[in-house]
């Protein structure tokens, strides 16, 4: 796939991870925590990182505590591999206050879903998404996450955001393969398009059509996410599937058809995940709620299948 356009202006492109925020005993922002996971991450080979994401709990995180967290990424990771902030927010100038804290702490894009709650309609996403797209200093990618906006953005209203000149890439957070396939075949010529599943649809599409990646949440296994798209790059498919079946594994026992944990939220689930590895990354902030002794019994299960723990 040619990277010409608006494609062009960004390199991102494979396996890249939403990650969570970690958190010390008291529940505070914990920087030395953050600054070993993310060493981890960079020498586990992921392709780009996104912070205060939807599983990086950027609804609790205050907004100084979510730039002091780029401030800490970027010190440490700035040029070594894409940055790519969460500044989901409720109104447009928030959302670019966020993206100018970022640029100016190294970041190489902003993520930005709906305003969530407040269920804006078609054409004032559009408005909101202009009024961020005309002030951000980073190229933005376009999220669109039903389950946590409960907004499910059709098509046409993403062909009609892939237009602004700021939107240089959608991700596409859907469990429906056929509205995965249409989002990529109506705009992957135009923005860089994310979401496939690390599984034989995916490997389908992406040796035929060729594609651009996965932001995932999490990379609780490490280099197997990213080795995805590394095998299949130089050539190797069965070496893919292999990693592709280990994600698979993870999203079938942890969470619902729908990408909504099964046991407990998203950060939860994963937090719990990387204690069982030996990463602590402490618990999550209420409302949400840590999992279940049990819970983390079935965790550890999964892992300890995939020889991960």
């Amino acid at each position: 796939m040619a990277d010409t356009g608006k494609r062009a202006r960004v390199g991102w492109r494979g396996y890249i991870p939403a990650i969570v925020t970690p958190f010390d005993a008291e529940l505070a922002l914990d920087t030395r925590a953050l600054g070993g996971y993310l060493e981890w991450l960079h020498a586990e080979g992921m392709h780009g990182l996104v912070l205060a994401g939807t599983t990086g709990e950027w609804t609790s995180l205050s907004p100084q505590e979510r730039k002091a967290l780029f401030d800490a990424a970027g010190a440490q990771m700035r040029g070594k591999l894409p940055l790519i902030a969460g500044c989901t927010w409720f109104t447009p100038n928030e959302v670019v206050e966020f993206a100018r804290h970022a640029h100016a702490a190294g970041f190489d894009g902003i993520l930005v879903t709906p305003p969530p709650y407040i269920r804006p309609r078609e054409d004032e996403i559009l408005g909101f998404y202009k009024a961020v797209s005309d002030a951000s200093p980073l190229p933005i990618c376009v999220y669109n996450w039903p389950p946590g906006t409960g907004i499910d953005m059709s098509v046409a209203l993403l062909e009609r955001l892939a237009d602004l000149d700021g939107v240089v890439a959608i991700k596409q957070s859907t469990s429906n393969l056929a509205r995965f396939v249409e989002t990529f075949f109506a705009l992957s010529e135009k923005v860089r398009v994310f979401g496939f599943s690390m599984d034989e649809h995916g490997l389908a599409l992406l040796q035929a059509r060729g594609g651009d990646g996965t932001m995932g949440a999490g990379a609780v296994l490490g280099r197997d996410h990213p080795d995805f798209y590394n095998l299949l790059w130089a050539g190797d498919v069965e070496g893919a599937r292999a990693c592709g079946r280990n994600d698979r594994r993870v999203l079938t026992d942890w969470y619902t058809p729908e990408l909504v944990g099964r046991f407990g939220s998203g950060p939860a689930i994963l937090k719990a995940a990387f204690a069982a590895r030996g990463m602590p990354l402490g618990g999550v902030r209420p409302p949400l709620l840590d999992v279940s002794a049990e819970a983390r019994e079935r965790i550890g299960a999964t892992l300890a299948a995939l020889g991960k723990a």
